[in-house]
């Protein structure tokens, strides 16, 4: 067959939902036998698929070189690297990726419709349908894989996390990067089912007295405070909302430690983001909306310390997931004194990447007097969060290393992948926190 024949969507998305049905070996395959095949399915979408369907790819895909039609098995080979003793999650995950975004597409250019407002490019019916078809394969490749899990995940499990996990990816979906969607769908969705299997039954119900004796004054604070913010002209009226939002979530699960922690680093944050305003206005490099805080900042700065604030009541190791929240609100905080500080009185800017000397606010630049900034801004806030409780005194170098590791993470992406619209700002930050997160865990694993 020529590889010059006319490009044909529909065709390149069928082909896309039915490779989703391989998943179905991992009932029986031996993790290692599934990483040979999912390398051979990159090499054979490499070297032979130009040769012999070239109606799959799309204009400029082979002057690219890395495409989608590569992206989707190295996706499946990231999350068998990621989740080696967990093959279901795994077959649900592409279960997610191949149905879900597959059909997204094929259903968004059918219907069209209403359209994100943050992303023209997305439809709403394109992502009702990547919920619907990604959560109902989902489901059905980690009941087929059920006993590829140990433990076997209970029926429940089976037909709820997957709708969550495909809610998630669709969401990821719609923001507006060019970072490809197999990456974005396939490791959102097997990042929010590992999250979910986390989760402890029992600890919920051990909590959930307390939780819940504490929501009708954390809707009340929280809602005052997102008044009086945005009245103050400090945060959006999205941003309002969402960190409302993110505030009862914290309260409810931690109480006025967690809570107040969260007000420190957001006032900590607002602070730096107007000093020196009138010199990053003149250089152009001023925070959009004045320094106001939008949604997309208050999920990106804060989305990680959520999660982990709902572990804290959800799972069996609440220590680590307390650990996870500090360093979170840490890496957020202190990576805004950082970038703020640096952008108004930082004198030498360089890439990490590189040392090559760039002009301040440059995506992953760096400076010396934003570092120390950074660094004191952790170790602040990482005192705090232990003189509240919140974790133990062995918890401070821990959490100064993981913000600076979250840091040097976000600086390292910013300065390669920001500029050509891979990753923006705010995907940015949330990896920071990821990091940061992680990086705590480890120390708490290694420490206990």
């Amino acid at each position: 067959m020529s590889n010059r024949g006319h490009h044909s969507e529909t065709a390149r998305q069928l082909v896309h939902v039915s490779m989703g049905s391989f998943a179905l070996l991992l009932r029986w395959l031996h993790w290692s036998a599934a990483v040979g095949l999912a390398l051979a399915a990159v090499l054979f979408n490499a070297f032979v698929l130009p040769r012999i369907a070239g109606r799959l790819y799309r204009p400029g895909d082979r002057e690219r070189g890395l495409h989608g039609i590569l992206y989707y098995p190295l996706t499946v080979l990231a999350l068998l690297l990621l989740f080696p003793r967990d093959l279901a999650l795994v077959a649900s995950a592409w279960g997610i990726l191949a149905a879900g975004d597959g059909m997204a597409t094929i259903v968004g250019r059918a219907i069209g419709g209403p359209r994100w407002t943050w992303n023209r490019d997305k439809t709403l019916a394109g992502s009702l349908a990547l919920w619907i078809a990604g959560g109902a394969a989902g489901a059905a490749l980690l009941w087929w894989c059920r006993n590829a899990s140990t433990p076997p995940r209970s029926d429940l499990f089976i037909l709820l996390a997957p709708f969550v996990a495909s809610a998630a990816a669709a969401a990821i979906e719609t923001m507006d990067v060019r970072l490809d969607d197999n990456i974005s769908v396939g490791l959102g969705a097997g990042a929010t089912l590992w999250l979910l299997t986390l989760t402890s039954w029992a600890a919920v119900h051990a909590t959930m007295p307390l939780t819940t004796s504490r929501m009708l004054l954390a809707i009340a604070v929280n809602g005052g405070v997102a008044w009086a913010g945005h009245a103050a002209r400090t945060v959006s009226i999205g941003g309002a909302i969402a960190g409302a939002i993110i505030g009862i979530v914290i309260f409810a699960a931690l109480g006025w430690p967690g809570w107040g922690l969260l007000m420190v680093t957001f006032i900590a944050a607002s602070v730096a983001s107007r000093m020196g305003l009138k010199r990053k206005t003149l250089l152009g490099i001023a925070e959009d909306r004045g320094g106001r805080r939008g949604v997309g900042n208050a999920i990106a700065n804060t989305g990680v310390a959520t999660i982990a604030a709902a572990l804290v009541v959800s799972t069996a190791h609440p220590e680590r997931a307390a650990w996870a929240f500090a360093a979170a609100l840490a890496a957020g905080g202190s990576d805004t004194i950082a970038s703020e500080i640096g952008k108004a009185w930082g004198r030498t800017t360089w890439l990490v990447t590189s040392w090559r000397r760039v002009p301040p606010g440059t995506s992953g630049a760096m400076s010396m007097e934003g570092t120390a900034a950074g660094i004191v801004g952790a170790l602040m806030l990482a005192s705090i969060a232990i003189a509240f409780g919140i974790v133990s005194y062995a918890a401070l170098a821990p959490l100064v290393i993981a913000a600076t590791a979250g840091a040097l993470v976000e600086s390292a992406l910013g300065a390669t992948l920001e500029a050509p619209g891979v990753l923006n700002n705010d995907m940015l930050n949330f990896i920071n926190t990821a990091v940061a997160a992680l990086v705590a865990v480890g120390f708490c694993l290694r420490l206990g």
